[in-house]
């Protein structure tokens, strides 16, 4: 299965936030915590070309935590501050104007020195489909003026919202790219709900997690499906699919004579993994991606 999902909105949104660069200060890349590479647009730098830029690290509470430290790490070696967040649990509203006004220091010292009060700092958000950002403007915002759902490809407009006295928001679609040079990357995106359910084959979805999770996290798998037996080796197909099978039958994933219905296993193995069931996971580390 080929993994593609570029709809028309966002090829328009890609230049409307082109158009809006020079009206911002800095930008704020929100990633999903579980696959910060993977969920981040290869387009990106180009689009947002020097502008200063606060990596939040979004969902950091379902994502495994040595991996979110490795992670920041990761980022700040690249020149990128990152800031592990959860917007939907906690208010990371406070550490985020912190975080912005230390990287436009030298722009808001400069106008205090002119005699200037320093006017509120211009935010572009940016990120991929479901990735959480109108949940974080709600947050920040104090109230409901982006709409959020579950589904990618809720938001489909721009908007202005004001954070306090201090901080303006520019919401944006989240983009996809035309692309994905790298499969596995479709997969981690399908895997955690960035990509629209209708367009994929959750049996596939659904082998690839269940792949790495019996590759990193074992345990987590016996304990949260009851099986006694997890596979050793991740490649073996048979052995994983017949893990899928068993969890289909402890989840009364069944049809006529008994049989496993593999496609109502495989959407509640994908189900009970974004909804962190199986505990704090996160589906790639940055020596994986860097091999």
């Amino acid at each position: 299965m080929t993994i593609q999902w570029f709809p028309g909105h966002m090829t328009r949104a890609r230049r409307q936030i082109q158009d809006k660069l020079k009206l911002i200060d800095l930008a704020i890349e929100l990633l999903d915590a579980r696959i910060p590479l993977s969920s981040r647009n290869p387009m990106i730098d180009e689009i947002l070309q020097s502008k200063p830029r606060l990596v939040l690290l979004n969902k950091s509470d379902l994502a495994d935590p040595e991996a979110t430290r490795r992670w920041v790490e990761f980022f700040a070696d690249q020149g990128l501050p990152a800031l592990p967040i959860d917007a939907v649990g906690g208010n990371p509203s406070r550490e985020i104007l912190l975080r912005s006004k230390q990287l436009l220091s030298a722009k808001i010292e400069a106008q205090i020195r002119k005699g200037m009060n320093p006017r509120a700092i211009r935010a572009l958000i940016v990120g991929i489909p479901n990735v959480g950002k109108s949940t974080l403007i709600n947050k920040m915002a104090g109230r409901k003026v982006a709409a959020t759902g579950d589904k990618p490809g809720v938001t489909k407009g721009q908007q202005w919202i004001k954070v306090g006295t201090e901080m303006e928001l520019l919401d944006t679609p989240g983009i996809l790219w035309p692309k994905f040079e790298d499969q596995t990357v479709g997969f981690r995106l399908a895997a955690t709900g960035a990509i629209k359910e209708e367009i994929l084959q959750p049996e596939e979805i659904a082998l690839f997690a269940m792949r790495y999770l019996v590759s990193r996290y074992p345990a987590a798998v016996g304990e949260r499906f009851g099986v006694n037996e997890v596979p050793a080796d991740p490649s073996d197909t048979d052995a994983v699919v017949a893990l899928m099978e068993a969890i289909g039958r402890k989840r009364g994933a069944l049809v006529s004579g008994g049989r496993v219905d593999l496609e109502k296993a495989s959407l509640a193995i994908l189900r009970e993994l974004r909804a962190g069931k199986l505990g704090r996971i996160t589906l790639e580390m940055p020596d994986e991606v860097q091999a």
